[in-house]
């Protein structure tokens, strides 16, 4: 089952989607759009988290991930048919996820690029992880 994700994901990458990918400013926070941190606990507590966001792990620390357990906290958190923004360290994670929310599952994403670390240089405090 991991394989098939995983070629998935790797596919989705080859694809055009039709998917909104901006860089991340401290600014996008102020437009009240769900943020949802797939980052790991440790990166949580190494930087901070964006305040209000939702912290929803989906690659561990060894590059695992539970597609089904990922998406069953997804969908606790956001409405599939409403945009919701990814957030990871650098954008990376993000771009790979949100192709396939969007391409295979028809969620409406927006990739964040640049991620946590950008939001950071460019300034903005987050809070800590707990």
């Amino acid at each position: 089952m991991k394989k098939i994700v995983v070629a998935l994901l790797l596919m989705g990458n080859m694809l055009m989607a039709e998917l909104t990918q901006v860089w991340v400013t401290p600014a996008f926070v102020d437009k009240k759009i769900k943020i949802i941190d797939i980052r790991t606990p440790a990166e949580w507590k190494e930087t901070g988290i964006v305040k209000g966001s939702y912290t929803i792990m989906f690659f561990d620390e060894e590059g695992n991930f539970n597609v089904e357990s990922f998406l069953q906290q997804l969908n606790m958190a956001v409405d599939p048919n409403k945009p919701f923004a990814l957030l990871c360290r650098v954008g990376s994670r993000t771009g790979m996820v949100a192709e396939f929310l969007s391409d295979k599952l028809g969620y409406k994403v927006i990739n964040l690029k640049g991620g946590i670390m950008k939001m950071i240089q460019e300034g903005y405090s987050t809070v800590p992880y707990r």
